[in-house]
């Protein structure tokens, strides 16, 4: 570990060392958004791009880590409106309007699904880091998914499924643009039945056949 840099103060240990470049990553998205990078966490530390490096491979490596954390305030709110949703259908109705909703006023919830710029940290849907957002997304409601008929295989497919939606919604939002009463009309239309028709249906995609 280096002794120079650090504005005159080295971490002690690697963990402390970690949580100064996540602290430093957190300012510097709130200033530069979609464009920092490890030479803006490096300078904002006083230190080098290879001491950020010695901790987070990449700039991608480091803004996910800095954004799996930095979210947590959104699905900490996410919950609270999640929380007394039972029916599997509604809940993702819910969850993709706040979701869709909040993207302009989280960087980090921007930087992980606005593929606008083109700069989304989830390029891919199907991740580990989508699915753990995704994951987090569905166990913030009351929904009891083995008990809806959802079990573990259709929600890595429903996860999948919902971040889809969201993202095709932040490329287009549509003319004119829903608010958030219209859009959640929309998603209870549309998106509501598919959650129920699969809560109806086994994992294999085949009817349920009555004994």
């Amino acid at each position: 570990m280096r002794t120079h840099g650090w504005g005159g103060a080295p971490p002690s240990n690697d963990d402390e060392a970690i949580r100064r470049i996540k602290d430093a990553t957190h300012r510097c998205v709130a200033e530069h958004g979609g464009s920092t990078s490890i030479a803006h966490v490096a300078g904002e530390l006083g230190i080098s791009r290879q001491t950020v490096y010695r901790y987070f491979p990449s700039t991608e490596a480091l803004l996910i880590a800095a954004a799996m954390e930095g979210t947590r305030p959104f699905l900490a709110r996410l919950s609270r409106r999640l929380r007394h949703i039972a029916d599997p259908g509604e809940a993702l109705v819910e969850a993709v309007t706040y979701m869709i909703g909040q993207v302009e006023k989280e960087p980090y919830l921007r930087l992980l699904l606005d593929v606008r710029g083109g700069r989304s940290l989830l390029r891919s849907v199907t991740s580990d880091t989508a699915r753990a957002v995704g994951r987090s997304l569905l166990d913030r409601s009351a929904v009891d998914w083995e008990a809806s008929g959802i079990g573990p295989e259709q929600r890595n497919e429903l996860i999948e499924w919902t971040l889809r939606v969201v993202q095709s919604f932040l490329l287009d939002p549509g003319d004119p643009v829903r608010g958030p009463a219209e859009l959640r009309g929309f998603l209870r239309r549309w998106l509501a039945p598919c959650v129920e028709a699969a809560a109806a249906r086994p994992a294999s995609g085949g009817p349920r056949v009555a004994s």
